[in-house]
C-alpha cells in the first residue's frame, strides 16, 4: 500500500503528512482575502467577516457562518461597530469583539444571544488587539488597548474583568503577545523587541529565552501550544525559537531564511510525541519546523487560515480544507516501506490470504515465532484509528480480524470499541455534517460533547442514531436529544398550536427524563402561551405544571391543576400568590368555586389569619361557623366583658343557624363567667375562666361550700358528679372532718368505697378505715385491701362465698401471712369451687 505514503514528508525522525479533509462548498470569489477569519477547535465551524467589495457608506459588511465541509449555516450584514476579532467559545458560540470593547456574542445559526463590555478603559482607549482563548476556566478574552494596557477575562460566563499592570518602557504596541495559562492562572507573555515580559495580575516580570540566538534584534512573532505547555518565538533573524512555555529549557531553534514576520505561526506537536514541531505560514508559503536542522516546505495556492489542533494543524484555503499532523507510530511502523513491523507483516499476510497466496501462512509463521500476533493485531487496529478514508480503516481492521483468528485469548474490546468509534467518526466527518475529527480529538471531547454539538448544529436524527447506537442511557441520550428538539420545535411559528404540540406528544411519547414543562416554559418565552398550556397537559408532575401556569397569569388553571394533585403544599403556594395578586372580592370568588382550596385556606386562617376566616364565614353567610369562632375568640381575650361579648355573638349566630344546643351551651358559658366573676368580687378566690368543674373544685377547695352548694343548684350538676368533685376536693386539702361531716349529712349516691380510696390516696388509712364498714357488701373485700386489712378482707370473701374476691385476697397473701388464714381460704376456694 506504497500508496498511503505518497504524501508522507520526513522531519528528521519522524513523518509529517497533509490529508484533504474537504474540497470546500463556499463559494467565495476572492477567497480568504479582506477577511477575518475565526474556525473553532475539534472540526467546529467557521466564521467569515468579509467587508465589502465596494467601499460607500451604505455598505456593510457580511458575516458568514459555516461548517468545516463549508456549507453555510448563517450569514447576515453586520450593522454593529467596527470588530477586531472573532473567537469560538467552547460551547460553538461565536464571540464578536468590537473596537469599542463590547462582545457580542451569536449562536451557531446567527442568533443574537447576549453581549457584555470589557471596561471603560477598553472603551475610552479602544482595543487595538484581541485575543479568545481556552482554558480550564472556560472561554476568555485578552485585549491591548490603544493606550498599551492589556485587559483579561478568563471566563466569559462569569466575568471577573482584570486591568493588567504596566509594562516599563513599552513607548508603542507590543510586537507580538499571548495568552499563557501556568498554575490555573491566565497570564500575558508580551514582546517588547528583544525584550520579553510575563504580565500576571500583580506584577509585570521580564524572562529571557535560554539559548535564543544573539542574531535577534526582535521577536515578531509567537505561538503557545494547544495544552499551553510549549512555546515557539519567531525572531527578526528568521529563526524560530521552541521550547516549554516556562521558559526554563531550550527544545530546538531552527533558522527558516526567511526574516518577513510570518501571517500565522501554530504549533503542531502530537500527543505523546517527543519531537517539538511549529507551522510557520506567509503568503502562499508554509514552512513545518522541528528539532532538526531541515524543515518541510509547502506551497499555497491560495489565500490560507491555519486551525490549532489537539494532534496536528487544520488548513483553511478558498478550495480545500486539510489536515497536517505527523504521522502517528502505528501508521508509520505498518506502512513505512520495507517495514518489518508486526503489523506491517500482518497486513500483508492478509492482503496475500485474499489473494489465495501460500505467502500468507510464511508472513504469519515469522509473526507467530517472534510471539508477536498480538502485538500485530493492536497495531492495525491502532492504526486503522488514526486514518481517514474508509477504505484503509476496513484494510486494517480486517486484517487485525484476521489475525485474531489465530489467537486464542485475544481480548476483543479493543477491536470491538474501534470499530465503534470509526463508524460514529465517519459519520460526522461526512461532508453533509462536516465535523472532521480525528480519533484523538473524539476520545478527549468525549461522546456526551460530541453529542451535544450534533444537537446544537439540529442534527437530531444523527444524534439519536448514535445515542442508540452507542446504549447511551436514555436520559443522557435521546430524551435529552428530543427535549432540544421539542424546544427547537415550539419556535417554528408558522405552525398552529395543535399541530406542534401534537407533533411533540407523538415523538418524545413516554421517553424517560423528559420534562414538558421545560419544552412549555420556552413555548411561553417565545410567545406562544396557548402552545406552552397544551404542553403542559402532556405533564404527568402537577408540581412542574403550577408554577409555569402562575408565571402565565392562568392561576384559575394553576389551581385546579394542583387540587388535583392531591399536594396540599402546591394548593397553598397557589392559594397564596392568588391572595396577593387579586383584590379581596375576587380572591374570595374564586376560592368559592373551589372547596377544597377553601377548606385548606380556612385551616390555614383559623390558625394565622383570624380576621380573614370571619371575613369568609361572613361573605358565606355560614352562621354556624361563625359561631364557633367567637366561641374560640372569646377564649383568647383576658377581659371578662369582651370575652362576653364574642360569647353574646356566638349565641346571637347559633340561634341564626337554628342551633339551640349550641346556643343553651354558650349561654351557660356566659351564666358560669357571671358567677365566677361574682364569687370573685365577693370572696377574693381566683375562679374566672375555669371549667364549670374546676369552679367548683377551686370552691370547695376554698371552703366556700355555699357557693359550691349554689354552682351545683344553678347549673343542675348531676348528684353523683358533684360528690365526687366534693370528695377529691377535700381529700386533696386533708379537710378531714369536713369530709366527715359531708359522709354523714346524707347518703353517698356514688357509694363510700370512694371515701376510702381518696383516703388511702392521701395515704391517710386511719380515716379510710372510718369509712370500711359504711360500704356496700359487693364492695368490703376491696374496702378491706385498700386499708390493709388482710383477715378482713378474708371475712368478707368467705362470708361471701365468692371465688373470684377469695381468689384475690389470696393473691395478695405473701410469705409471712398467717398459716391458718391460708388454709381457711384454700379451704373456702375449694367448697365454692365444688358447688
Amino acid at each position: 500500500m506504497t500508496f498511503v505514503t505518497a504524501n508522507w514528508n520526513p522531519l528528521g525522525e519522524a513523518f509529517y503528512r497533509k490529508v484533504e479533509l474537504y474540497e470546500m462548498g463556499w463559494n467565495l470569489k476572492d477567497g480568504l482575502r479582506d477577511c477575518l477569519v475565526a474556525a473553532a477547535p475539534y472540526g467546529g465551524p467557521i466564521a467569515l467577516l468579509k467587508e465589502p467589495q465596494r467601499r460607500s457608506p451604505s455598505a456593510r459588511p457580511q458575516l458568514e457562518i459555516y461548517s468545516s465541509s463549508g456549507a453555510s449555516m448563517a450569514s447576515f450584514p453586520w450593522k454593529s461597530g467596527p470588530v477586531k476579532q472573532l473567537g469560538w467559545t467552547v460551547s460553538d458560540d461565536l464571540l464578536c469583539v468590537q473596537e469599542d470593547g463590547t462582545v457580542l456574542i451569536y449562536d451557531l445559526f446567527g442568533g443574537f444571544k447576549r453581549h457584555f463590555s470589557m471596561g471603560n478603559e477598553v472603551l475610552q482607549n479602544h482595543v487595538m488587539e484581541a485575543k479568545v482563548f481556552h482554558s480550564p476556566f472556560g472561554t476568555g478574552i485578552a485585549i491591548v488597548t490603544g493606550a498599551f494596557r492589556f485587559s483579561l477575562a478568563t471566563n466569559i460566563d462569569d466575568l471577573k474583568l482584570r486591568r493588567l499592570p504596566e509594562i516599563p518602557g513599552l513607548q508603542g504596541a507590543p510586537s507580538c503577545w499571548a495568552v499563557l495559562t501556568q498554575d490555573r492562572q491566565s497570564k500575558i507573555l508580551l514582546a517588547n523587541g528583544a525584550d520579553l515580559f510575563i504580565l500576571d495580575n500583580t506584577s509585570c516580570t521580564p524572562v529571557t529565552p535560554p539559548g535564543l540566538s544573539p542574531l535577534a534584534n526582535s521577536i515578531v512573532q509567537m505561538a503557545v501550544s494547544f495544552s499551553y505547555k510549549y512555546l515557539a518565538l519567531f525572531t527578526d533573524s528568521g529563526h524560530v525559537w521552541m521550547g516549554p512555555a516556562n521558559l526554563k529549557d531550550k527544545l530546538s531553534e531552527v533558522e527558516t531564511k526567511v526574516r518577513t514576520p510570518p501571517k500565522q505561526m501554530v504549533w503542531c506537536r502530537r500527543p505523546k510525541s517527543q519531537q517539538p514541531s511549529v507551522v510557520v505560514m506567509w503568503d502562499r508559503h508554509l514552512l513545518v519546523a522541528g528539532e532538526c536542522k531541515d524543515t518541510i516546505q509547502y506551497h499555497l495556492d491560495d489565500e490560507s487560515f491555519l486551525v490549532p489542533e489537539l494532534d496536528g494543524v487544520r488548513i483553511i484555503c478558498g478550495t480545500h480544507h486539510e489536515l497536517l499532523q505527523e504521522v502517528p507510530a502505528a501508521c508509520e511502523e505498518i506502512f513505512k516501506i520495507a517495514s518489518m513491523a508486526p503489523g506491517a507483516l500482518l497486513l500483508e499476510a492478509h492482503k496475500e490470504y485474499e489473494k489465495e497466496s501460500q505467502k500468507a501462512d510464511e508472513y504469519l509463521r515469522e509473526i507467530k515465532e517472534q510471539s508477536l500476533l498480538g502485538e500485530a493485531v493492536r497495531q492495525c487496529v491502532e492504526a486503522a484509528g488514526y486514518e481517514h478514508e474508509p477504505e484503509t480503516q476496513k484494510t486494517l481492521l480486517r486484517a487485525a480480524s484476521f489475525g485474531k483468528c489465530f489467537l486464542s485469548n485475544f481480548p476483543p474490546e479493543q477491536f470491538v470499541s474501534m470499530c465503534r468509534d470509526l463508524r460514529v467518526l465517519n459519520a460526522v466527518r461526512d461532508y453533509t455534517v462536516g465535523i472532521p475529527l480525528t480519533h484523538s480529538q473524539y476520545k478527549q471531547m468525549t461522546v456526551q460533547v460530541l453529542i451535544d454539538r450534533l444537537v446544537y448544529r439540529k442534527l437530531y436524527p444523527l444524534a439519536i442514531e448514535m445515542c442508540r447506537y452507542l446504549k447511551t442511557p436514555e436520559y443522557q441520550g435521546v430524551s435529552r436529544v428530543l427535549k432540544h428538539w421539542a424546544c427547537c420545535k415550539v419556535q417554528q411559528k408558522e405552525e398552529a398550536d395543535e399541530v406542534v404540540a401534537r407533533a411533540i406528544s407523538v415523538k418524545l411519547g413516554e421517553a424517560a427524563g423528559i420534562s414538558y414543562s421545560e419544552i412549555a416554559a420556552r413555548a411561553y418565552e417565545c410567545g406562544r402561551t396557548e402552545l406552552a398550556i397544551k404542553l403542559l397537559e402532556f405533564e404527568p408532575r402537577s408540581g412542574e405544571q403550577v408554577p409555569l401556569l402562575l408565571k402565565m397569569k392562568r392561576s384559575q388553571l394553576a389551581l385546579s391543576k394542583a387540587i388535583e394533585s392531591g399536594d396540599t403544599d402546591l394548593v397553598y403556594k397557589v392559594v397564596t400568590y392568588l391572595k396577593n395578586e387579586m383584590n379581596r372580592g375576587d380572591f374570595f370568588m374564586t376560592l368559592r368555586n373551589q372547596p377544597v382550596a377553601l377548606s385548606l385556606y380556612r385551616q390555614f386562617c383559623k390558625y394565622q389569619e383570624q380576621d380573614t376566616l370571619k371575613d369568609l364565614f361572613n361573605q358565606d353567610d355560614d352562621h354556624q361557623e361563625l359561631g364557633n369562632f367567637y366561641v374560640r375568640a372569646s377564649y383568647q381575650e383576658g377581659k371578662l366583658e369582651a370575652r362576653l361579648s364574642h360569647l353574646q355573638s356566638a349565641v346571637d349566630e347559633y340561634n341564626k343557624a337554628k342551633n339551640e344546643f349550641a346556643a343553651k351551651a354558650t349561654e351557660e358559658e356566659m351564666r358560669l363567667l357571671r358567677f365566677q366573676r361574682r364569687v370573685e368580687e365577693e370572696k377574693g378566690e381566683r375562679v374566672l375562666g375555669s371549667s364549670l368543674q374546676d369552679t367548683m373544685h377551686c370552691l370547695i377547695s376554698a371552703g366556700l361550700h355555699k357557693q359550691a352548694e349554689q354552682l351545683y343548684k344553678d347549673f343542675r350538676v348531676p348528684d353523683k358528679r358533684y360528690w365526687w368533685l366534693k370528695l377529691s376536693a377535700l381529700a386533696e386539702k386533708e379537710d378531714w372532718d369536713e369530709l366527715e361531716k359531708f359522709a354523714k349529712s346524707k347518703k353517698s349516691p356514688i357509694g363510700y368505697l370512694p371515701f376510702v380510696e381518696v383516703c388511702v390516696k392521701q395515704h391517710n388509712k386511719y380515716e379510710a378505715k372510718k369509712y370500711v364498714s359504711k360500704v356496700t357488701p359487693e364492695q368490703k373485700v376491696k374496702a378491706h385491701l385498700a386499708v390493709g386489712e388482710l383477715e378482713g378482707a378474708a371475712e368478707a370473701a368467705i362470708e361471701r362465698r365468692s371465688e373470684a374476691e377469695i381468689s384475690l385476697v389470696l393473691s395478695r397473701c405473701s410469705p409471712t401471712t398467717d398459716r391458718a388464714l391460708l388454709d381457711r381460704l384454700n379451704r373456702a376456694r375449694s367448697v365454692t369451687a365444688k358447688k
